[in-house]
This record gives structure tokens, C-alpha cells and sequence, in this order.
């Protein structure tokens, strides 16, 4: 049951990102120099108050930005479709600048048009996010936002 819940997560975020790659050439497209780290400074403050050693009660999200374990396979898969050669390990999750290196190759795959809502509401919540369930954790990002 668990490998079928993982496929149709899997085909899912394939699904959701053939709209995406049939515009990636459009004249609509954000400049790749978007400026993340107002985003990313919030999300630091909100998730572990600056403190990179910090893990969560669960023992799953771990680091400055809380990444768990299915997010750093995620960017490794995203790596390895860009044929890269470079992968994350658990323990990066500790790291100040990988953490922020995942958050940023995460936006750069799911988000290419760089919508601050979409990165902030997708950290929390997933890509299969409801507003609902991410509302809460969307405003006390935006509230630390300078």
C-alpha cells in the first residue's frame, strides 16, 4: 500500500509538472536571478528560529530549514535528471548552505516562475499542499518577511 501511495505521488508531481516544462521557453518567464533570501530568512526564522543544529520532535526535519528525509531524496532525483553528479546526504541537513542549496534547486524544478506563495505554502506542505492546511504556517512566514 505504501509503494502505491509513493507511485501516485511520484506520477502526481510528474503531472504536475508537464504545464510547466510546455512553458519554459515563454516570454512569461522569472529571471533565474530572483532574489529567494527574504523567503529563505523567514522560513529560518519561523522553522528553527536560526539555530542549524535543530531537529523537530519527530526526529524527521532536521537543520536551519527543517529538511526531512524525502526532501533530500527529492533533490537528489532532481540532480540526477539533471544529470549532475553531486548528491545531498542526511547530514547536510545541518549545513547552513546546503539547506539553503535544496531549498533553491526544490523552487528551481517545482517553481520556475518563482511564486513567493507557491515556495512558502510547498516548504510547509508539500506540492500537494491545501491552503487550508498551510495557511497558518503561510502567515507566520509572511509576517517575518522584511
Amino acid at each position: 500500500m505504501k509503494r502505491i501511495a509513493n507511485i501516485a505521488c511520484l506520477l502526481g508531481m510528474i503531472l504536475m509538472l508537464v504545464p510547466t516544462s510546455a512553458s519554459a521557453g515563454t516570454k512569461g518567464k522569472q529571471s533565474s536571478r530572483f532574489d529567494w533570501n527574504p523567503v529563505i530568512d523567514a522560513i529560518i526564522e519561523v522553522e528553527s528560529e536560526g539555530k542549524a543544529d535543530a531537529v523537530d520532535k519527530s526526529g524527521k526535519s532536521c537543520g536551519i530549514m527543517q529538511i526531512t528525509p524525502i526532501l533530500v531524496k527529492e533533490c537528489n532525483r532532481i540532480l540526477e535528471l539533471k544529470n549532475s553528479s553531486k548528491r545531498y546526504t542526511m547530514k547536510d541537513r545541518f549545513s547552513v548552505q546546503k539547506s539553503k542549496e535544496m531549498f533553491l534547486l526544490f523552487q528551481s524544478f517545482y517553481n520556475p516562475k518563482n511564486n513567493v506563495e507557491l515556495a512558502i505554502r510547498s516548504w510547509n506542505g508539500g506540492m500537494h499542499y491545501t491552503k487550508r492546511g498551510t495557511q497558518r504556517y503561510f502567515e507566520k512566514v509572511m509576517s517575518k518577511m522584511k
